[in-house]
């Protein structure tokens, strides 16, 4: 079977090889979590029950400026961002250029901003919520602010890469 064979099957008929695997988004998101996990080197970020501090805080970062450096705290908000899949494109938000920024500050409050591919995507309403949710189960963050915007508008020029790879763009 030649790729482009493969690719005009509908996903529910496709084999799943090793090579190649069948995911839908949830799977997909799921996969990805567990690979991520896997890369992570002893001592770094696992899983939420193994970050959770006695205080019952995530990480134990607080107010005062908290044990997990905030470059730290970025980067394992984004790689949960990176888990999370636009439902009608194989991709994560992330790699789609969907999160236009992830700061965090001294205290590692989380300010995101980020996008949809329209302002009438269908998942318009859970789409921030699941992303503002993946950004506080990140270890190490506190506070967690969403911005939503439409201006600049997202094209395709804002996917990664990688992305543009994944879709047989380049």
């Amino acid at each position: 079977m030649t790729d482009r064979d493969y690719m005009t099957l509908n996903q529910k008929d496709a084999p799943e090889t090793p090579e190649r695997p069948v995911f839908t988004p949830q799977a997909g998101s799921q996969f990805m979590a567990e690979f991520m996990a896997s890369d992570a080197a002893p001592g770094e970020a696992g899983t939420a029950a193994d970050g959770a501090a006695a205080d019952g805080s995530n990480g134990g970062a607080s107010g005062s400026g908290g044990a997990v450096d905030p470059a730290q705290v970025e980067a394992n908000v984004i790689a949960n961002l990176r888990t999370v899949f636009d439902p009608e494109i194989p991709v994560n938000i992330y790699e789609l250029g969907l999160i236009y920024a992830v700061e965090v500050d001294g205290d590692n409050n989380v300010d995101i901003v980020m996008t949809l591919t329209s302002p009438h995507c269908p998942v318009a309403e859970s789409l921030p919520m699941e992303v503002e949710q993946k950004a506080r189960e990140a270890e190490g963050a506190n506070e967690v602010s969403l911005d939503l915007v439409f201006d600049p508008p997202w094209d395709l020029s804002k996917m990664s890469d990688e992305a543009k790879l994944e879709l047989g763009m380049l």
